[in-house]
């Protein structure tokens, strides 16, 4: 009879993690929509990071998407963005296509 012996020669655990891919994001960017009166609604945009220039983002969408929108400073979120109407799509695909913001940071909110 022929018996098998299995050695352990010190390997690692091939579904350990390896720490090559983030997997666990911090700073989530969020999208938010709120409900003004009637049928009105306000998009909102948190946590953009700092090596973006708010102003010049805000330029573009308002131009882009054809809406109206201001930039809030709030004590408690930073710099918000704020625009008329329901934008959460369209302000996701440009994140990702023109920012280079990965689809796995962004998280989107409401109804």
């Amino acid at each position: 009879m022929k018996t098998s012996i299995v050695f352990n020669y010190g390997l690692d655990n091939p579904f350990a993690d390896t720490g090559d891919d983030e997997t666990e994001v911090t700073n989530y960017i969020h999208i938010r929509i709120q409900q003004r009166n009637g049928r009105k609604t306000l998009t909102t945009v948190q946590g953009l990071p700092d090596e973006y220039d708010l102003k010049k983002i805000l330029k573009v969408i308002k131009k882009e998407f054809a809406c109206n929108g201001n930039i809030v400073k709030d004590d408690e979120l930073g710099e918000v963005i704020q625009l008329q109407g329901d934008q959460r799509l369209k302000i996701m695909e440009f994140m990702v296509q023109t920012l280079g913001i990965k689809k796995k940071n962004i998280k989107i909110h409401g109804f």
